[in-house]
């Protein structure tokens, strides 16, 4: 199924968005975040939507203002701005319900969003999500990363030389299978896509943004722990047990916080779990907006 691109105007920037339309063009709204780095609709979301739209659903997918097709916004990239853009963007469709979904920083943007606005989402899916601890990592070096991870940002050097490996093949096929482990899903199709995303650029000033504005000396600036007891509508939290940026223990944390949470924990799957595995994630995340 081919997805159909569009593009719209928010109050300040204007945002390029997949949709795909299953057999009932007027089906229940899916409204999907990709992540950080070089991400955008098409790497996060390129499996799954032609999934959900022939199960029934409307799934659209933005580009985040700076990723992908979508131009950069006139505002800098801050987690607070981020969750304000996603709802001026489901505000501008006139989306009058729909559920949500996001993969790592688009994960914390759909807890954000829903945090602020749960009136009218129905769901929240959630994978391999940010914002569900107080620090980049876990254990007793946390801190001293925290501060390294701090220094690196504040001083640009993280923002160079993530500029300057990217150059490197090598370095991309390393970074690649970190995130998907099974070495089949890293198909020549994936890795030449991430290539080409990486070389345009597209996102990397804005994820650098984002950086300075999330990474304190010691601490995270966001961690919506404490608030997800208040999470006011039902969430399936879908995670890898390879995952080396958020630790899979904290999905199940947060999974027993919010009041109506289903998780599922897939072994050996890394970050972007819904390509390592997709078929599992697909059916889960299908299941799980049937029950509406």
């Amino acid at each position: 199924m081919t997805a159909d691109r569009r593009e719209i105007a928010l109050p300040d920037v204007r945002v390029s968005y997949l949709s795909w339309t299953g057999p009932d063009p007027a089906g229940p709204v899916v409204v999907l975040l990709h992540g950080a780095g070089v991400d955008s609709a098409e790497l996060s979301w390129g499996q799954i939507g032609p999934g959900l739209a022939a199960a029934g659903y409307r799934v659209i997918a933005p580009d985040h203002p700076g990723f992908g097709h979508s131009p950069a916004a006139p505002w800098s990239m801050t987690q607070d701005r981020l969750v304000g853009y996603v709802g001026d963007f489901v505000d501008a469709l006139r989306l009058d319900r729909y559920a949500i979904g996001g993969l790592s920083l688009g994960g914390g943007m759909a807890i954000g969003h829903v945090l602020a606005r749960p009136q009218r989402v129905e769901r929240a899916m959630l994978l391999a999500s940010y914002g569900l601890m107080p620090r980049l990592t876990d254990g007793p070096l946390s801190l001293p990363r925290q501060l390294l991870t701090w220094l690196a940002v504040r001083s640009g050097l993280l923002e160079t030389a993530t500029r300057a490996l990217a150059g490197a093949g090598w370095t991309l096929d390393w970074s690649l299978a970190q995130i998907v482990r099974d070495p089949a899903r890293r198909t020549p199709e994936l890795a030449a896509a991430v290539r080409a995303a990486t070389r345009s650029g597209r996102g990397m000033a804005e994820f650098a943004q984002w950086q300075r504005d999330q990474v304190r000396w010691n601490r995270q600036a966001t961690d919506y722990t404490p608030a997800l007891p208040g999470f006011a509508r039902p969430a399936l939290i879908i995670h890898g047990t390879a995952d080396t940026g958020v630790p899979w223990r904290r999905a199940v944390a947060a999974a027993d916080l919010i009041p109506a949470a289903t998780a599922l924990i897939l072994p050996g799957a890394g970050h972007w779990v819904q390509r390592d595995r997709p078929t599992e994630v697909l059916a889960a995340m299908t299941d799980f907006l049937a029950r509406s």
